[in-house]
């Protein structure tokens, strides 16, 4: 299966219908919707993306609800947890090396960082602090339509610089490509995106994961952590009596063998018992045999020992 799991949402629905009939003509399986919020977090936080986007919907395209935060500073964004709940994944877009950090090292409910390629960063991906993020299984998106569709030839030459210095800082692993295009002509094919990650650093195999495995990674931490508690237990409605079911089944037959065992080890025991009692008597009549037979050779040899 092939994701792209950003598309700029809200834009104009016949727009949007085009983008999406395009990608599923390309072959991509799953597209998310990307809702962009900036600044301190609003009061309501329901996610206006309805479920079912527009009529004529691909059947065989999978939609799902993202947002995105462009975050800046740390200390005004305090309901990450509702902010999460309410879509299928959270993205977070530091625009600072402190936000970056904190993105990377302790900011929870988050399940992907997206940045803003295009622009010329005032501070490195080194190397520890994205490895930090990595081991706590948060992805890194690498958005290739800002390279296509951008106008000036800085905007592609920062994208190029900052997809390089990512790639070797990540070492391939952890990112997901996705197109962040508003329009059909911004979008392109799997392989196409894939064989442009090469040009990047990326290799084929990698590439091939950041649409496939590491996307889909993407949606099941989101879930994970959106139907767990502190990402220890998972609650799934009405999962315990079937779940209580199965393990009585497998505890009924994991007693009757049990039993079973039990039943023949005490026949075989009782069965060598018999037996060795057997022996143990047969040995003592052999001996209690051969003491008369001593005592009758002793009385015949005496008697004659009398006659004579």
């Amino acid at each position: 299966m092939f994701y792209d799991l950003n598309i700029p949402w809200p834009s104009d629905s016949a727009e949007l219908q085009r983008t999406l009939l395009f990608l599923d003509e390309l072959g991509y399986n799953v597209a998310a919707l990307n809702h962009t919020l900036s600044g301190k977090l609003p009061a309501d936080l329901t996610c206006p993306i309805p479920e079912v986007p527009l009529a004529k919907t691909p059947k065989k395209l999978r939609i799902i609800r993202r947002c995105t935060l462009i975050f800046s500073d740390p200390s005004q964004n305090h309901r990450l947890a509702s902010l999460a709940n309410a879509y299928d994944i959270l993205a977070l877009r530091p625009t600072s090396e402190k936000a970056f950090l904190q993105a990377c090292n302790s900011v929870e409910y988050v399940s992907l960082i997206s940045l803003d390629l295009t622009q010329r960063h005032a501070f490195y991906f080194k190397p520890k602090v994205v490895s930090t993020a990595l081991a706590r299984g948060i992805r890194f998106e690498l958005c290739y339509s800002q390279g296509i569709l951008a106008t000036d030839s800085m905007s592609r030459r920062n994208l190029i610089s900052n997809a390089t210095q990512l790639i070797r800082a990540t070492r391939g692993k952890g990112i997901i490509l996705s197109s962040e295009s508003s329009k059909a002509i911004g979008l392109r094919a799997p392989m196409d995106v894939i064989n442009l990650a090469t040009v990047w650093g990326l290799s084929q195999e990698r590439g091939r994961e950041a649409v496939e495995r590491e996307a889909r990674a993407v949606i099941v931490k989101a879930d994970f952590m959106r139907t767990s508690y502190k990402g220890a237990v998972n609650v799934i409605s009405g999962a315990f009596k079937k779940s209580e079911g199965i393990i009585s089944a497998k505890g009924a037959g994991k007693l009757e063998g049990q039993r079973k065992r039990k039943y023949d080890g005490d026949g075989n025991g009782e069965g060598k018992g018999d037996g060795s009692e057997g022996t143990r008597q047969a040995g003592g009549g052999s001996r209690a045999s051969a003491a008369a037979t001593r005592a009758r050779a002793q009385a015949i040899s005496e008697a004659r020992q009398a006659g004579s």
